[in-house]
């Protein structure tokens, strides 16, 4: 059975930072592709960034050079650094995963089959 097991939110001052964790139980985050999302209170669900086994890494235009996706293989663990975070990257963010190598589609959240269970990011003054 498949458990994303999600960590790390927090509140933080905007120009603040936090690390995400999203550890994988019956489930290679190394293998295939993993991503990140959040949906803050009435807005719809977006993608932040995804990675795939072949290292290539994307992210969305509003947090380029602020957020940093990896995946540490010896403890089976996804992360997301965020630092200089904003209000607006508030929200409830959700890991997700698929084990398939995906390129084109690796901020789509349709292509992905495993989700963790998400953790709070609140970002205010």
């Amino acid at each position: 059975q498949v458990n994303l097991v999600q960590s790390g939110g927090g509140a933080v001052q905007p120009g603040g930072s936090l690390t995400l964790s999203c550890v994988g139980n019956g489930y290679a985050v190394g293998r295939g592709s993993m991503a990140w999302f959040r949906q803050a209170p009435g807005k719809e669900r977006e993608a932040v960034a995804g990675i795939n086994s072949a290292g290539d890494t994307r992210y969305i235009d509003s947090v380029k050079g602020r957020f940093t996706i990896s995946i540490e293989l010896d403890t089976n663990t996804l992360f997301l650094r965020l630092d200089n975070l904003k209000p607006e990257d508030a929200g409830m963010y959700y890991c997700a995963g698929r084990y398939a190598r995906l390129v084109s589609g690796l901020l789509d959240s349709d292509e992905y089959v495993y989700w963790g269970r998400g953790t709070q990011v609140t970002v205010s003054p």
